[in-house]
């Protein structure tokens, strides 16, 4: 199964979606703004990529959030947590597929695993 995490009024989860449905591939939509994300997926997504990838510091969510609680965030453990609470500071969108994982949209990276 493929799924794609990401929140619906991303532009780049967008642009993803068109991608996917342009190119016949069937998958499911988990929205973690709605639904939250737990601390399984972001283990998994922090080992391939590592914490500070999927963590988007340069993202609108990250420069909002309250210095004091960007100050805890110093290892993978404290990145989790945050991203737990405020799972729109994910970097999205993040796609599981049985062939692997994907951080962002890349259009040649979806060619390569989905083509």
């Amino acid at each position: 199964m493929i799924t794609m995490h990401g929140i619906t009024n991303c532009d780049t989860v967008r642009k993803a979606r068109r991608w996917l449905e342009a190119n016949g591939v069937s998958y499911e939509f988990w929205d973690y703004k709605k639904v939250g994300i737990d601390r399984y997926h972001l283990e998994l997504w922090c080992e391939e990529f590592g914490w500070d990838k999927v963590l988007n510091m340069r993202g609108r969510m990250w420069k909002s959030a309250a210095e004091a609680d960007r100050a805890q965030v110093v290892d993978r453990d404290s990145a989790i947590d945050f991203m737990v609470q405020l799972p729109t500071a994910i970097k999205r969108p993040v796609m599981e597929s049985p062939k692997g994982l994907l951080l962002g949209f890349e259009e040649g990276a979806y060619a390569e695993m989905f083509e």
